[in-house]
Order: structure tokens, then sequence, then C-alpha cells
């Protein structure tokens, strides 16, 4: 069986370009020369980003803003309310019934149209829809057993019950009426506490919103000044690109601190930069000073097998949660990603040869051309301690795949599905999309 080989060279940015390889997000690798813009922009990034959306929409407020709406009262309805209100009180005044009914009618149904769109507003206000809809159905519990009383017989027993009750001993109507008015002052009480609780809820909910949003900023900030740095470094006259192996070490150790203390996105964000700045590639060097050799074409020239990185990541991304994060085109060859977490990552055309995914989940990440191997898949095998690695051949060139989560990758082809079955072991054929039927494992061997 004849299988097109995965990788015989190391990924070029500039060839084989694909449509769906860019997108907006790219241009986040760039540092522009303005830094309080390039910050602005970077913490408008993060806050629209899969991961922080999330964030925000569960810390939302349910915070109601306040009615905005103007009510306006007709100077005509003021002025017949001051008649209605003129000719209730001329009814009492003179103890004449029908004028004093009369002024009471009008009086009460004006002043209802005039306050009834405030009740409104004030209603929707104060209660939500939800709240609103428990007032209606404990009002129709209320109604409903008062008919079940009145309609059921129970009306009847009560009043010859209370017939037969000597009121005097049980107190005045005062007292009753002064009961009843203490149930009505501890409900008041219950539910002004229970608005009060509502509303600190709120008040918590919007500080640990604003508390995301400056922690999302402080990150970005942090990861700006640590672009700067590494770019200062290498921009210096005799800076990591040349003979200086201090400088390339207080890179790493840079590294190491910031990969430590950002989240998956941040990681990302640093890996993909590293990555186009060419710091985590192999480069050929001077044996003598120790310089990068230009490739005469206005770039480095690479050396996979003996050559400098200046950078390396080492277990930095040991156990790292990268989950759902771009890390097209970056160059994450021999890292250690033990049991690290790259579900639904976007790894077009990264480089993953020689890279330590045992025990990694990579379950519905894209690994549309992604390299995890050089040369033909049919002499390709994972890295080892004690051998070196042949380019040419593949031998000693592979990822370790063992025991890694594949299930539901996308774009997986047919060499790196071959390359996956066979050196990947039990836990991981089974969780190859198509199988792997007809694929010998060679692991277990």
């Amino acid at each position: 069986m004849s299988i097109d080989s995965n990788s015989s060279q190391p990924p070029n940015p500039e060839q084989n370009l694909q449509p769906d390889d860019f997108d907006n997000s790219s241009n986040t690798d760039l540092i522009p020369n303005d830094l309080a813009t390039q910050q602005a922009l970077a913490a408008i990034s993060s806050l629209q980003s899969p991961q922080n959306t999330a964030v925000l929409l569960k810390a939302r407020s349910t915070v109601k803003p306040l009615a905005s709406q103007t009510i306006s009262v007709k100077p005509r309805a003021l002025l017949l309310i001051v008649v209605a209100i003129a000719t209730t009180v001329v009814g009492i005044a003179i103890n004449h019934w029908i004028v004093g009914i009369l002024g009471t009618v009008i009086t009460l149904l004006l002043s209802l149209a005039v306050i009834w769109p405030w009740l409104q507003e004030l209603q929707k206000e104060w209660f939500s829809a939800q709240e609103q809809a428990l007032v209606v159905g404990l009002l129709g519990i209320i109604v409903a057993i008062a008919g079940l009383v009145k309609y059921s017989g129970l009306s009847n027993y009560l009043v010859t019950v209370g017939r037969k009750i000597n009121w005097e001993a049980s107190g005045t109507l005062a007292e009753w009426f002064g009961a009843l008015g203490q149930i009505l002052i501890a409900i008041i009480a219950v539910y002004i506490a229970w608005r009060q609780y509502i509303i600190s809820k709120d008040l918590t909910i919007q500080q640990n919103l604003l508390t995301v949003q400056q922690n999302i900023i402080t990150q970005q900030q942090t990861i700006d000044s640590y672009f700067q740095g590494i770019s200062d470094l290498v921009l210096d006259e005799e800076g990591l690109l040349e003979d200086w192996p201090q400088e390339r070490l207080l890179a790493e150790g840079r590294t190491a601190a910031i990969l430590s203390s950002v989240d998956g996105s941040g990681k990302a964000k640093i890996l993909r930069f590293l990555s186009r700045s060419k710091l985590l590639t192999p480069l050929k060097r001077d044996r003598l000073l120790g310089r990068a050799i230009l490739d005469g074409t206005g770039g480095y020239c690479e050396d996979r097998l003996h050559g400098v990185r200046v950078i390396d990541l080492g277990v930095m991304l040991a156990g790292a949660d990268l989950s759902g994060t771009d890390l097209r085109w970056t160059d994450l060859s021999e890292a250690n990603l033990v049991r690290a977490n790259l579900r639904e990552c976007d790894l077009v055309k990264a480089n993953l040869s020689r890279c330590i995914l045992y025990e990694a989940d990579l379950s519905k990440a894209d690994l549309n051309s992604t390299c995890l191997f050089y040369g033909s898949v049919e002499t390709a095998s994972p890295r080892s301690r004690n051998n070196p690695p042949n380019y040419k051949t593949g031998e000693y060139t592979g990822a370790v795949v063992e025991n890694t989560d594949l299930s539901g990758v996308q774009r997986l082809s047919e060499a790196n599905r071959y390359y996956c079955c066979a050196w990947g072991g039990e836990n991981t054929r089974s969780t190859i999309p198509g199988g792997c039927e007809g694929i010998p494992n060679k692991l277990g061997r």
C-alpha cells in the first residue's frame, strides 16, 4: 500500500495558501507602533473572543432600566378633577348625598384615568414578567378559595360557627384588624428584604463582570509588555538571533513565566507571535559565532537536525489548556504537550512533528494539513530518546500519539490517519474517525 507523504519539508507560510487558512484574527500577531492603540484594540478583541463572550453572557445583569416614558396630563383633565373634588366637598358640606356621590364617582374615575399610566410604568419597573405571573397566580388562588368557600356550603357552616363564638371573649374588631395589619406589615417587610437581596445579587454580578473585564485588559497589557520586551531583544544590535545565549535564556525564562500566568487565549497569542517571528524554529547557525545564517531570500535558514531555537518551549505547555484556540501555522515541533487540552483547536498547517501528545485531547480539532511527521508514512516513526531523527525517510520524526483522543477530528488526511492508527496504540485507534481497519498496529508489536 502506498500513501502520500505527510510532509517532506517544514510548513512554509508563503506556499500552498488555502482560502480557509485566513480570517480577520490573523492580524493579532502584529505589533503596532503605537502601544496604547495596540492595547485598546487587543482588549476589544479579547472581550469579543468566544471564551470571554461566554463569561460575559453568564455575568449579564438582570437589573431592568428605569422607565423613560414621559406621562403627560392635559390641563383640561386637571380642571375636571378640581371641579369634581369641589363638587364632592360641596355635597359633603350641604349633606346632599346625590351631589356627594356624583362628585365622588367622577373624582375617582378621573383620578384613576390620570394615574393609570404611571401605575403601569411603576408595575413594569417593580415587577418582572415572571413576578407579574406569580402575583396573578396567587390572586387566582385566593379568588378560587373564596369561590370554593362560597359555593361549597362552607360559608354557611362558618356563619353558624361564627354565631356561636363569643366575640367579646375573642376580642374586639379593632384587635382583629390590628393583628391583620401586623401580618401585612410582616409580609411587606419580607418583600422588601427579598427585593434588597435581588438588588444586592445584581450588584455582585455587575462587580464580577467589571472584574472579568479588568482582568482581560490587565492580561492583554501584560502580553503587550512581553511582546515589546522580546522585540527589543530580537531587534537589538546584539540580539537574540546573534551569538548571545544568555539573552536566549532570559527570553525562555520570560516565556515560561508568562505562559503560566495567562489563560488559553493568551497562550495562543503568545505562541502565534513567537512562531511567526521564527523564534520557535530551529535555525541554522554559524558554528564559530553562533549567529543565524540567512538563506539569501530575505529569511533565515532552517536546520531541523542541528539548528538552535531562540526559544525552546520544552515542557512549558505540558498539561496546558488550549481548547478552542487558534494555533494555525504555529511551529510546536518537539514541544512537550503531555495531557494538554487541544479540544476544538484550529491546527491548520501547524507543525507537530516530534511533539509529545501522550494522553492529549485533540477531539474535534481541525487537523487540515497538520504536520505530524516528515518523509514517507510507511517509514515514519515517533521520536526516540536514543536515535536521531532522519528527515528524509521520516524515521523518528513523528509525534508521539499514544493514548491521544482524536474523536471527531476534522479534515484528517489519509497519511495522518494511517500514522495515528499505526503508532497510536489501541486507545488512540478506537477514537480515530473512519476507523483503522487494514492498518497495522505498529506500536503493539
